[in-house]
């Protein structure tokens, strides 16, 4: 299980080396091959490809006319691409994402279960407190059980 948040940069080449804890966890369950996208450009998602396969076998199964799907389905695959995590633990985010989430120096790679998710980290914190934690967020958690 990918959790918590590790702390990390990009290189000047545009390379996240995958912090620790994750990528040990990352490639002994799923191997080096990775697919590197973003739904609204803000952030980097970074699937083991295994997990990157499920997901687009639950899009085949979705109506392909549904707006959503279509929507879903157009960002990720611009914002997307390939890629693999080097002996190193490294791995490069594309220029035209990198530069859409702004991924330059210091970023908080986030454990998000089955992938992580990549923030710049002043983005990130900005983000935070302008969409402050609710009452009804935790209203909204507690009609599933959380």
């Amino acid at each position: 299980m990918l959790r918590g948040n590790a702390p990390a940069k990009i290189d000047d080449k545009g390379r996240l080396k995958v912090p620790t804890a994750f990528r040990a966890l990352m490639q002994e369950k799923y191997g080096h091959e990775l697919f590197v996208t973003s739904v609204e450009g803000h952030s980097v998602l970074i699937y083991p490809k295994p997990v990157w396969l499920e997901i687009e076998a639950q899009l085949a199964k979705a109506p392909q006319s549904h707006p959503s799907v279509r929507k879903y389905k157009e960002r990720t695959s611009f914002y997307g691409a390939d890629a693999e995590m080097d002996n190193q633990g490294r791995v490069l985010i594309h220029p035209l994402l990198r530069d859409s989430a702004q991924m330059a120096g210091d970023v908080d790679v986030l454990g998000q279960q089955t992938f992580v998710e990549v923030w710049n980290h002043d983005r990130f914190l900005a983000r935070l407190h302008g969409d402050p934690f609710t009452d009804d967020d935790a209203r909204a958690l507690a009609e599933f059980g959380l």
